[in-house]
């Protein structure tokens, strides 16, 4: 398995457009104001959005933007509807809120039923990660269609456009094309070349669209090995002249330079020209092999251009049957670099070529591999990000990959709150500090709770101060504190994150954290004897009549109404404290009794016991668990997730913040014991960004 990488945006959304030339041969515009500019996919890594811009008067799919997030030079998508195949209509506004995939495909045409396929086994995870999938059928009548989506098993709406309407508005010129757009609208990545001559091409799709929905693999292989780094896929090129090969098998034991290149790439002029530099500045028996792989079968026209740049310092090979090109995944842009040591494993993949980071990284990673002293490569005026952290702190990589830090960005994504500052704030290093992570600028090396956001930026390298930190509490206490991680416990919580701690334990062990990582925790206390929601009313009278009006005063009553009223499983999550010190039966008989205040949901079942909460000489702040400041995401999905989980109420996580809104009740301003201004009435606190956006798409739909 090759290494995953995270593109950056404009390489992402290249993956819809880039074709190599030997297939074909793709063109597009992109219109902007005053002008307008015809490009060549063959030759440029990094276009826009397909969809040509919209004219003044033509409504697109995206609400004002109520972040600090600069999307000016984003394209939106614009708005469309039509029928499904089974006689639905169907507008894109009915996905407001939420991010989804359009998969548009011809049926008829060879490739698009192995793509069918991936994108068919990708589809059964959408509820689970809240994401929707459309497909557009292009180019085919309504029962070909029909016929087609019912042999690949695509189980999502499919919008009939044999018409073309569709993929002409949007300005697709291509039979197949998957797009992702976020919650508001944009594009977020796209993929649009596909090869049926891999091994498995419905598993390398289905591995591409994972990686851009942010899912897990597929090809969990051994979960729990702590060094993961793939071997290097042995391959056999062609050179300039008839007589010459690399055969990179002969070549194990040596460190090696991958590139594969496009010669009218001025990406990869750039990578070459870096590599040539540093490559002359490292001793003769200490220089990595380089192999250059033209993507391209034109060794007259590849030998001109690399001469005329002064880049012919390296043979240049051919893969002309892309049998290298499919073996190494080279779909997403180029260059294509592979840094491969001695033992032939792959140690790093640089896809694309950014020159504010990329030679950095590489020079660092180019003198591990060749046995040189590593430079010291850090950004001294911000963060530098973890990937150059694990050049040389390779052990602590390894063990990090296992702990929920290194996946923390995924779970906004998930949610849609990847523009809430609330929740970026702890999930990327740095969030609006000098160099850190912004709306602005967000850099993919800085998501996630990287290495600087417990060791500080740069490290003991450039904060001295913390490489003579061992006890990381106060550290972790400004992420994990009561509004976030009701009942964090460093001493618990520290074996799952602890380089050394993780290292030191089985394949087995390392796989439970994995697997068992994310599970919901009990996070109310349990040291205190439960009272009854009777208890609560005398002093919270108004909070009590909101939650005598709802379901979960009665929630006994439905298992009555199903006959299983005295079921214990189901009895734990309908009941309060089942089996606990004053917790229900009441009676402590054993007899169910659901006619008693503890037959239903109460006040303590979210609060926890009121035991200490009711005593005469007890403090009333501090005693029971205050929700109204608490994250509705980090704290109370904690506490209603116990019961509200994918077995009994899938889904629940993504709309809880509405199902709060429905019950909120609190009168009380938390921590302080005074009322919440006007207690009887004070408005609910729901998401004016999701109701705007709701109205954005409502007019789109009017307007088009």
């Amino acid at each position: 398995m090759l290494p995953r990488m995270r593109a950056n945006p404009a390489i992402l959304v290249a993956l819809a457009f880039i074709a190599i030339a030997s297939a074909f041969v793709l063109e597009w515009t992109e219109t902007t104001p005053g002008h307008e500019v015809t490009i060549d996919a063959a030759t440029h890594a990094e276009p826009s959005f397909v969809a040509p811009a919209p004219a003044s008067d033509e409504v697109q799919l995206v609400a004002d933007d109520h972040s600090d997030h600069d999307r000016r030079n984003e394209r939106p998508l614009p708005a469309f509807e039509g029928m499904t195949i089974e006689g639905k209509r169907l507008s894109i506004s009915s996905l407001v809120g939420k991010r989804f995939v359009l998969f548009f495909f011809n049926p008829e045409v060879d490739d698009s039923r192995f793509v069918a396929t991936a994108v068919s086994r990708v589809a059964k995870l959408r509820g689970k990660n809240n994401f929707e999938i459309v497909g557009v059928a292009m180019g085919s009548n309504l029962s070909t269609t029909r016929r087609f989506a019912k042999e690949t098993d695509l189980d999502f709406p499919i919008l009939d456009d044999s018409s073309g309407r569709i993929s002409k508005r949007l300005g697709l010129r291509q039979p197949i094309a998957i797009y992702g757009i976020d919650s508001e609208g944009y594009l977020d990545y796209g993929i649009g070349y596909f090869s049926s001559k891999v091994p498995d091409p419905a598993g390398v799709v289905e591995e591409q669209l994972r990686e851009n929905l942010r899912l897990p693999s597929a090809d969990v292989g051994d979960v729990g090995v702590l060094d993961t780094r793939p071997s290097a896929p042995l391959i056999t090129v062609e050179g300039m002249a008839d007589d010459e090969t690399f055969v990179l098998e002969d070549s194990i034991g040596k460190p090696i330079v991958l590139i594969f290149f496009l010669h009218t790439c001025p990406h990869c002029h750039s990578a070459l020209s870096f590599f040539r530099e540093q490559i002359e500045k490292l001793p003769q028996d200490k220089r990595p092999v380089f192999v250059g792989i033209s993507v391209q079968h034109r060794p007259s026209a590849v030998k001109l251009a690399l001469e005329q740049r002064d880049l012919d310092f390296f043979p240049v090979y051919f893969d002309p049957e892309q049998e290298a090109i499919e073996k190494y995944g080279v779909f997403a842009g180029f260059p294509d670099v592979f840094l491969i040591d001695r033992e032939g494993r792959i140690v790093h993949r640089t896809q694309g070529w950014q020159a504010d980071r990329d030679p950095a990284l590489n020079r660092m990673i180019l003198a591990r591999i060749t046995g040189n002293p590593v430079p010291m490569l850090l950004n001294p005026k911000g963060y530098t990000g973890s990937d150059v952290c694990s050049v040389c702190h390779e052990k602590e990589a390894m063990s990090y990959r296992f702990t929920q830090h290194a996946s923390a960005f995924d779970t906004l994504v998930t949610h849609n709150e990847i523009r809430n500052g609330e929740c970026v704030s702890c999930h990327v290093v740095g969030f609006d500090e000098p160099g850190g992570y912004s709306f602005k600028e967000s850099p993919k090396q800085l998501e996630n709770v990287g290495c600087e956001s417990c060791h500080g930026r740069g490290g003991p390298h450039l904060s001295p101060g913390s490489g003579k930190q061992t006890d990381y509490e106060a550290v972790c206490k400004t992420c994990h504190n009561p509004t976030h991680s009701l009942g964090f416990d460093y001493a618990t919580f520290l074996p799952k994150v602890s380089h050394s701690m993780i290292a030191a334990l089985s394949d087995e062990q390392r796989a439970e954290l994995v697997v068992d990582g994310a599970k919901v925790r009990d996070v109310l206390p349990k040291n205190a004897r439960y009272v009854g929601s009777n208890t609560c009313r005398s002093c919270h009278e108004i909070e009590f009549k909101t939650w005598a009006s709802g379901p979960h005063r009665h929630a006994v009553d439905t298992l009555t109404v199903k006959g299983k009223a005295d079921d214990k499983d189901c009895l734990q999550c309908h009941t309060t404290a089942m089996g606990r010190p004053g917790g229900f039966p009441a009676d402590g008989n054993g007899k169910s009794s659901p006619a008693t205040e503890l037959g239903s949901v109460g006040c303590e079942s979210c609060h926890g016991p009121g035991g200490d909460h009711i005593a005469e000489d007890a403090k009333k702040i501090g005693t029971i668990v205050s929700l109204g400041d608490k994250c509705d995401s980090c704290v109370i999905l904690q506490i209603c997730g116990s019961c509200h989980d994918d077995a009994n109420d899938p889904g629940f996580e993504f709309e809880v913040d509405d199902k709060i809104e429905r019950q909120r009740h609190g009168t009380i301003e938390p921590g302080t014991g005074e009322p919440l201004g006007d207690s009887a009435s004070h408005p609910a606190r729901g998401s004016s960004l999701r109701a705007d956006l709701a109205e954005a798409f409502r007019l789109a739909d009017d307007r088009g």
